[in-house]
């Protein structure tokens, strides 16, 4: 029997750890491959085209809206970001799992699209701890970090639409709690399945 990927949706408000955790999953997770989002923004930092995101302009973003190339595609902060079609159901096909770093818009569209995802949203301990992180990353002026935690609250608000929720207190914590859940969710769906069909010898 031919093993299908599972499409992992990570979900988050901003400053929650999500980008850190997500790279510590990828890298003790085997058959995982990340989807490298579509963005409007401008890169920051070192982030590299094609790597980090696909950056193109506005106007492509659109005509590939109007393609339907997008399996999900959300504006977050006045840029638009998306997730490409065809990309994620190859690796899909070829028995990968998808490990998607979207908000919660896109999450919402992928339960829609994808109805055997995995939903999981991180939380941060506390809206001080959340208020401190995003001060000490340095990146955004006082009225946009208040913007930040308006928009985190609606986030949490619709947390209870993802199957798990998992706390950023303890980042290796965290970290474990994510590849737990990840793994249990391929013996649940796959394994037990696959070994069924081969004990009865139709595999």
């Amino acid at each position: 029997m031919t093993r299908i990927g599972i499409p992992i949706v990570i979900s988050a408000a901003s400053g929650t750890g999500k980008t850190s955790l997500c790279q510590r999953l990828l890298n003790t997770l085997t058959q995982t491959a990340r989807s490298i989002s579509y963005t409007t923004r401008p890169p920051r930092g070192h982030e590299t085209n094609g790597r980090d995101y696909h950056f193109v302009a506005e106007t492509e973003f659109r005509r590939m809206i109007e393609a339907n190339e997008f399996i999900e595609w959300a504006q977050v902060f006045g840029n638009h970001y998306g997730t490409g079609l065809k990309a994620v159901q190859k690796q899909l096909e070829g028995g990968v799992d998808v490990l998607l770093d979207i908000d919660v818009q896109g999450g919402a569209q992928i339960r829609d699209r994808l109805p055997d995802a995995l939903l999981i949203f991180l939380l941060p301990p506390s809206m001080d701890e959340l208020r401190r992180r995003l001060v000490n990353r340095a990146e955004d002026a006082p009225e946009i970090i208040e913007s930040r935690l308006a928009k985190a609250r609606d986030e949490i608000a619709q947390s209870d639409r993802y199957d798990y929720l998992v706390v950023n207190d303890d980042f290796d914590q965290a970290a474990l709690d994510l590849r737990a859940i990840v793994r249990a969710h391929r013996i649940g769906r796959n394994r037990p399945r696959a070994l069924v069909e081969t004990l009865l010898g139709r595999a």
